[in-house]
């Protein structure tokens, strides 16, 4: 890549990494939200839920819509809004009021999203696109390795209000530094909204979408419970919490680096494992967890398998969109993330079930039953695929 590119690239990383900070570090405060707001540690929950479920909802629709308009206006608008949802939550006193904002903050998050792979994959070479999306989707592993633990430390030591304020200074630089980088001759695409959503009613495309929602929605059936399975079950107080999602997120950044080198790999039909192993791991909390040691041991191992899928599944879509619907490809970079939301959504509200009619230790095998549909699926594309090549 040119310097050009490498400034730019790394922009983008800024811009998930702020996008993730304040997406995720909600997880590490539930226990506080809810203590402040005097709801529920499932009500606290549902706030993941509805992000994702607003961010799932909205972002195929918006991003279609938006395609058409040239980019960097376009992201600079986005991200000022997205600062104003942060401080809306920042001054929530109600927990009417927190949700609208996360709902505010999630749509213009997903567009965002889909916008910056957009970009990244439009201005570097075929053979760097893989090493590009790879290092803007490592924006959201430092989220988890530096910005959840970081936010989850000013949240138990200021209010968890204080976080929020955090995310909104860092969209502000986010704001600045996008001004800077991003070209201002991205023109958008000419097409319907109704040309562009008829990407969805592929049935390729339909298949591929479910797999990022299965593999993230098992492991978002533990890990949105995490902070109160370290709690109640491996009984670690609550001033090292933070330094556990710490370790999370440093190994999550291992698991970028090697899904990186898996997508220009055939990295499809490595994924069919992959969940196999991700279901193995997720099914073992309910054994290890009788230890601290051998507990963290399992988290270590989650973290390590999670965005294992993420540049191969970008890459996938995209390419599937340049070979049967072309105009579609901003629209095409924002499935992954969307996935990846209903999978947030889906793995939250399984574990909210889960938790409130079982024991909270059963959200471990539930989650691994999710990631070996998510292994089926990956099975069933990979065959697909195989067929294709076969006959053209």
């Amino acid at each position: 890549m040119s310097k050009q590119q490498k400034i730019l690239t790394l922009n983008l990383f800024l811009l998930t990494f702020v996008l993730g900070t304040s997406e995720f570090v909600i997880v590490g405060l539930l226990t506080e939200v809810s203590t402040d707001l005097n709801i529920s540690i499932s009500t606290a929950g549902a706030l993941v839920s509805a992000f994702a479920i607003s961010f799932a909802i909205c972002t195929p629709v918006l991003t279609a819509i938006f395609s058409r308009f040239s980019k960097y206006p376009l992201m600079l608008s986005l991200i000022g809004v997205f600062i104003i949802g942060n401080i809306i939550t920042a001054i929530s006193s109600s927990f009417a009021l927190l949700l609208i904002s996360r709902i505010i903050t999630a749509i213009v998050t997903g567009v965002l999203i889909a916008l910056a792979m957009a970009v990244a994959s439009e201005t570097v070479s075929e053979e760097k696109r893989g090493t590009a999306i790879s290092i803007v989707f490592m924006g959201f592993t430092i989220a988890s390795v530096v910005g959840v633990p970081l936010g989850t430390i000013i949240g138990q030591w200021g209010g968890w209000q204080l976080a929020f304020w955090f995310t909104a200074l860092l969209g502000i630089i986010s704001l600045i530094t996008s001004a800077a980088t991003i070209p201002k001759g991205l023109k958008g695409f000419q097409s319907s909204l109704k040309q562009q959503l008829e990407l969805l009613t592929n049935s390729r495309i339909i298949i591929a979408f479910s797999i990022p929602a299965l593999s993230i929605g098992a492991t978002y059936t533990v890990y949105t419970y995490l902070a109160p399975l370290l709690q109640e079950v491996l009984f670690i107080p609550n001033k090292y919490i933070s330094l556990v999602f710490l370790l999370y997120g440093v190994v999550s950044v291992f698991s970028t680096l090697i899904g990186g080198r898996l997508a220009n790999r055939n990295g499809i039909s490595k994924l069919r494992y992959v969940f196999l192993i991700q279901a193995v791991i997720l099914a073992s909390i309910y054994v290890t967890f009788n230890s601290m040691a051998t507990g963290l041991i399992s988290i270590s191992f989650i973290a390590f398998i999670i965005y294992i899928m993420n540049s191969t599944m970008q890459l996938y879509f995209i390419d599937l969109a340049n070979k049967y619907f072309p105009t579609a490809k901003d629209l095409a970079s924002s499935l992954t993330p969307v996935s990846i939301n209903i999978g947030i959504a889906l793995g939250s509200a399984l574990g909210g079930v889960v938790t409130t009619h079982k024991e909270l230790i059963d959200v471990s095998w539930f989650g691994a039953i999710v990631a070996i549909a998510a292994s089926l699926l990956t099975f069933i594309s990979y065959r697909l695929d195989r067929n294709q090549s076969i006959h053209v």
